[in-house]
């Protein structure tokens, strides 16, 4: 089993039905080549399917196109972060009155297309990017072979990365502009962090398809979208204040970071950030509106769904496993932990995976 083929938010077994024995379409990128989830000219299931990516949509085509019309879907799946190429051969109007929980980022690989967002109307071509956020209602109106080669970002991870990096709380939702330029100096950061995840995919020896590095490379994604795209906390990551309690959060995390799978004191962390104990917990409660010691279980629960995420059968890990491994050692209560910050049990986690 692959392990880079499966898609949590989307039913794989039911999709990969009606893909068919054919020469490889043209366009596709050379990291999911290998990776065709659906490859149909049925209406109807490119509705259901394209529902599952990006949002319940409807999709529109004229009927002198529904001949031509076939929509073709590649993708693959880390953890938080996935990468699928939608073409519907034909021209097609999608459109999405509520996006999903998720971030997503439309590159069109050739040809042109146009959306309206958010009372605007933009052009669209290989030298911009759509980014849509979610609960986003637009339309998108993709012309004759003009495929879209989409990133998409799961919230919660998009926002807990950004936590991280202001090192304090989110007071409100994320919120991107909708077009970028991709041609600028700053973009180069986003193509770079793209072409390294396509390489570790293409490679088979790499890091990532043997389960261990996507958190790494999903943060590289994360953060370089994060700082490309203009956004509601773009001013806030370009001015990051300096003062002594942002700073004290900020060493303490780097701290609890490299030190996550290891016993971890308050006296610990104190000692690294060169603060006083009662500084470090005052710091976390302003700017984190948490302590610590909680702050320390979160991250090592978000380990724990990383490691229950990337497990194959194979592998023979466990719940008890992941858990002891991320320092959680009384498994009723780390359990009731999990399911009331991820929404499922950790078993729901694994066997999801596996099922897929």
């Amino acid at each position: 089993m692959e392990r880079l083929s499966r898609l949590r938010f989307m039913n794989v077994d039911r999709t990969q039905l009606p893909v068919r024995d054919r020469i490889r379409p043209r366009g596709v990128p050379n990291a999911l080549q290998d990776h065709a989830i659906l490859d149909s000219p049925d209406l109807e299931t490119a509705e259901q399917v394209t529902s599952q990516l990006l949002g319940g949509c409807r999709l529109s085509v004229a009927e002198p196109d529904r001949g031509t019309f076939v929509c073709r879907l590649h993708a693959i799946s880390f953890l938080d972060v996935s990468m699928a190429y939608l073409d519907f051969a034909a021209p097609t109007e999608l459109h999405v009155p509520r996006s999903a929980d998720c971030f997503t980022v439309h590159m069109t690989s050739a040809g042109q297309a146009t959306v309206e967002v958010e009372g605007a109307r933009h052009t669209l071509n290989p030298f911009s990017a759509l980014v849509i956020s979610p609960g986003t209602s637009y339309v998108l109106h993709l012309e004759k072979s003009s495929p879209q080669n989409i990133v998409r970002i799961e919230r919660a991870a998009l926002e807990r990365q950004l936590s991280r990096m202001l090192g304090r709380r989110l007071d409100a939702p994320v919120r991107f502009i909708p077009v970028g330029d991709l041609t600028t100096d700053e973009a180069a950061r986003w193509h770079g962090a793209l072409q390294i995840l396509s390489a570790e995919v293409m490679n088979p020896g790499s890091l990532i398809r043997q389960g261990v590095g996507a958190g790494a490379l999903e943060e590289l994604m994360i953060s370089s979208l994060l700082y490309v795209q203009e956004s509601t906390y773009s001013e806030r990551l370009r001015n990051k204040p300096g003062p002594s309690g942002n700073r004290a959060v900020r060493r303490s995390i780097e701290y609890i970071e490299r030190h996550l799978a290891e016993p971890i004191s308050l006296d610990d962390i104190a000692h690294y950030a060169k603060m006083s104990p009662r500084s470090i917990q005052a710091g976390f409660r302003a700017d984190l509106d948490t302590t610590p010691i909680a702050f320390i279980r979160d991250r090592r629960l978000d380990a724990v769904r990383r490691t229950l995420l990337a497990a194959l059968p194979e592998d023979g890990i466990t719940v008890t496993d992941a858990a002891t491994r991320w320092g959680f050692n009384h498994l009723g209560s780390f359990s009731v932990l999990y399911r009331e910050r991820f929404g499922e049990s950790p078993s729901q986690t694994l066997r999801g995976v596996r099922s897929a």
